[in-house]
């Protein structure tokens, strides 16, 4: 098991939850955390256990962000105009990594983070190698021409555990996505709860 999909999955007991929807989640067969005290029996959480678990399952739906990474996206939903929660959320949907995981050219969020730095996407007919790199709506994301051929892409787009959401027009005959918008929470097609409200009552503290 590589590194990535080892932090994956400790990740998901960690959570007790299986944040990414994916059937191969050994939280389907064993609900309690990773680890020799991984069954011991869980007490209830304080209102701080209950805000650093929204934060930590957030965070690491998105491949377990940097806390650094992840507070500065904060403190810039922070600072715009509107609801602060889902400015967040709307921020973290615009990354480049998130965008390529979302039009389904890849099956996990790791795998795209790693697509993108290996330089096999374009924005608007530029190659962008870094994850992090916040899309506008109307940005145009295209696999490069010789990456449309590589098996974990063709496998991706077959996928039939995730659609691609509305705020996202993917054509996978020729690999390119229009980002069409920036998203409001009810519209991204998380598999668990997540409460970005709770995310800004932890750093809010």
């Amino acid at each position: 098991m590589s590194k990535r999909e080892s932090s994956k999955h400790k990740i998901d007991r960690r959570m007790g939850e299986n944040i990414w929807g994916r059937p191969k989640s050994p939280v389907n067969r064993r609900e309690y955390g990773p680890g020799q005290h991984g069954q011991r029996r869980k007490g209830k959480l304080s209102d701080f256990g209950v805000q650093l678990r929204a934060k930590q399952k957030l965070k690491g739906y998105y491949g377990e962000l940097r806390e650094k990474q992840f507070l500065a996206i904060f403190e810039e939903a922070n600072r715009r105009k509107g609801d602060t929660g889902e400015n967040l959320v709307g921020l973290l949907e615009s990354r480049l990594d998130a965008i390529v995981y979302r039009a389904k050219f890849v099956p996990t969020v790791f795998a795209a983070r790693q697509f993108v730095n290996h330089g096999h996407v374009t924005v608007n007919g530029t190659k962008v190698n870094i994850g992090s790199y916040r899309c506008q709506p109307g940005d145009v994301i295209e696999v490069r021409e010789r990456s449309k051929q590589l098996a974990s892409v063709l496998e991706a787009t077959q996928l039939a555990e995730r659609d691609v959401p509305e705020y996202i027009d993917a054509d996978h005959s020729k690999m390119v996505a229009t980002y069409v918008r920036v998203p409001a929470l009810a519209d991204i097609p998380y598999p668990v709860i997540m409460e970005p409200n709770l995310v800004v009552e932890f750093y809010s503290r």
